[in-house]
């Protein structure tokens, strides 16, 4: 008696490793893809995988649907260890329906979140799924809803991740845009509200799928995409190098580890990084590759607004999180893309204990009637607010131009950073002196015999009496000039001295982001 129900239960778990079957394994290995199993296998150290509900099933018999039931239901989840650090993840099966989502299928994601969440650790979740399973009708739509509101409740608690494998449709590309962080695999990972038979249909447009809502599409334009990797294997990668940067929860911050890089170490040949002439571009993450442990930088959202750089490093072991102006994109101008990228990296690392260090080489935000008419006051806004809300330690460093209100959005003093720092070739200003001179000085410039002279005379005075950083000092909005060899040494005491850092915030439900 007993011997047959052993069987049967082995009968079941076999059943239900199997997915759809071994057709449905073979026609998704033909299309060059893993199946859900095999991906949890290779994101996870090895034989940690636990899974939960794998016996669960839909209950519906419209369209001939008892004849079409498989154990999953379409979701393969549990738990298992990253690098020794457990970490509850879910990937669709798409040899099951096609990965479309069943009610069953939703419940069963959300379990494993409330589980993440209650015990304090990672999601990641593994898209590669039909959307909304249409024999369910809107049961399988409140399912979604389910998970976007878990996606909600698990913000800011626990790091959320997604990767993007395979197909996203409708409703079920939000909950990915809800979590902290997506990776898509090129020529494998797509996301649309609507698909390409649709847009033509309705718009009469030909669009592949590929350029509607593929990897480098979401990570080049939309920004939807954090990480573009190109291939299964290098997006698990991706999963677990930047997991090693981030915390269980939001109750500590990351672990530190022993770093051999001498905190002390000096540069002299960090300043010739900046050219001669102020206006000539150069590339950001040089500096920020020379100052940090072991000249490692695992930069987020790379192809996106790269005008702005943001990521994730380690100071003398602890982790920081990096945003910078990158003079090599727009001259390192805000304008309303990297005002979103760097108010949302902003708010992340705050949320999760990770102070901050920006790098500041900026002219101003974006001028011109499509960024204003666009919406660059509003998205510009969004900076300066993750910075005034953000209470994890924050240090800034002036390394060239500060100028007008981008001088103050890159984590100026007035926004509550704690320490600001200024390299003797920072230029602190309302304008840099050629645009202040032009407008300050019009009618006599105008009126002048030799007005080139004149101007150079009134910039080089400007420059002397407002643009420098000494004068930032002589208010305090700039604590000290530093020299740049001494960059790292200075940038990771302020580190140490923050690390006690508390702040007593007002009561209230929530702040306003002008979304």
């Amino acid at each position: 008696m007993h011997s047959e129900k052993i069987n049967k239960f082995r009968q079941h778990r076999e059943t239900a490793l199997q997915g759809g079957g071994p057709d449905r394994t073979k026609a998704q290995h033909e299309k060059g893809k893993l199946t859900a199993r095999e991906r949890i296998d290779l994101l996870l150290d090895e034989g940690t995988f636990v899974e939960v509900d794998p016996l669960a099933t839909h209950h519906y018999h419209e369209y001939d649907m008892q004849k079409k039931k498989y154990f999953t239901d379409g979701v393969v989840g549990g738990y298992g260890k990253i690098a020794g650090r457990q970490t509850f993840v879910f990937a669709y099966d798409f040899t099951v329906l096609g990965g479309t989502l069943s009610n069953m299928g939703a419940k069963k994601i959300t379990k494993l979140m409330d589980h993440a969440v209650r015990t304090g650790c990672p999601v990641v979740g593994i898209m590669d799924s039909g959307g909304a399973r249409i024999q369910e009708g809107i049961m399988s739509l409140d399912g979604f809803a389910d998970i976007f509101y878990h996606n909600q409740l698990a913000s800011g608690v626990v790091p959320q991740i997604t990767a993007s494998i395979g197909p996203s449709a409708g409703g079920s590309v939000y909950s990915p845009a809800m979590t902290d962080f997506v990776i898509m695999v090129q020529k494998a990972g797509t996301m649309f509200v609507t698909g390409p038979d649709v847009v033509k249909t309705v718009l009469g447009e030909e669009i592949s799928f590929d350029d509607l809502g593929g990897a480098v599409t979401h990570g080049t334009k939309s920004g939807v995409a954090h990480f573009v990797a190109s291939n299964e294997y290098d997006c698990m990668d991706y999963i677990r190098r930047l997991l090693s940067y981030l915390p269980q929860n939001n109750s500590r911050g990351p672990e530190p580890v022993k770093s051999d890089d001498d905190p002390n170490r000096l540069d002299h040949n960090l300043i010739n990084i900046l050219p001669e002439n102020p206006l000539e571009p150069y590339d950001m993450k040089e500096i920020i590759t020379k100052i940090v442990d072991n000249n490692e930088f695992f930069e987020v959202h790379e192809l996106f607004a790269p005008n702005i750089i943001v990521g994730y490093a380690r100071m003398d072991g602890k982790v920081v999180g990096i945003v910078a102006n990158n003079p090599m994109h727009l001259a390192g101008a805000l304008d309303i893309d990297s005002s979103n990228k760097a108010a949302r990296f902003v708010r992340f690392c705050d949320a999760f204990s990770i102070p901050i260090i920006t790098l500041v080489d900026t002219p101003g935000y974006m001028p011109g009637s499509n960024q204003e008419h666009n919406g660059i006051i509003r998205h510009g806004s969004k900076l300066l607010y993750a910075y005034c809300e953000a209470t994890v330690p924050k240090i800034a460093l002036v390394v060239g131009k500060a100028y007008g209100g981008a001088y103050i959005a890159m984590a100026s003093k007035n926004l509550r950073t704690d320490i600001n720092y200024a390299w003797p070739t920072a230029r602190c200003a309302v304008l840099g002196g050629e645009a202040a001179v032009k407008i300050m000085y019009r009618k006599e410039l105008q009126a002048a015999d030799d007005a080139e002279s004149l101007s150079k005379g009134l910039v080089d005075e400007f420059v002397e009496k407002f643009e420098n950083p000494y004068v930032a000092a002589s208010h305090g909005t700039v604590d000290n000039v530093i020299d740049p060899a001494e960059t790292r040494p200075m940038l990771i005491k302020a580190l140490h001295m923050l690390a006690g850092k508390r702040e007593k915030q007002l009561s209230r439900k929530h702040g306003n982001i002008n979304l």
